[in-house]
């Protein structure tokens, strides 16, 4: 399984930024969805944003404008810049390898779903 870990977490105030970095442990087999979610105590996790295999991009309401997720193929790196951080984007940030269905008939199978452990993101006023 392909295994994630998250940096550049910390301590910041707000209207600063920060940028996160997601390393994977090797290639995936699969050209598959990436995604950066976000949770706080006694919340569930809230998806902050997505990539697409070929760099299409999505993201929540609260963070249009202000965050850009990429990613770079030849290092297996996902990154979120985060901008004008605020308050409420006090939380732990975990990156995601988004499962893909295995074309019928491959002689391959793609990877499962795949977590980070976490980065901290804590944004003081």
């Amino acid at each position: 399984q392909v295994r994630l870990v998250e940096s550049g977490g910390g301590l910041v105030q707000a209207g600063d930024s920060l940028r996160l970095s997601c390393a994977a442990s090797r290639d995936t087999i699969c050209i598959s969805d990436m995604a950066w979610y976000r949770q706080v105590p006694g919340k569930g996790r809230e998806l902050v944003a997505t990539i697409t295999g070929d760099g299409a991009t999505n993201y929540a309401e609260s963070v249009k404008g202000r965050f850009t997720i990429s990613r770079d193929y030849a290092k297996n790196m996902l990154y979120l810049q985060m901008n004008s951080l605020k308050l409420e984007d006090t939380a732990v940030y975990y990156c995601k390898l988004e499962p893909r269905p295995t074309p019928l008939g491959a002689t391959y199978v793609c990877d499962p779903a795949a977590w980070g452990q976490g980065t901290q993101v804590t944004v003081a006023s």
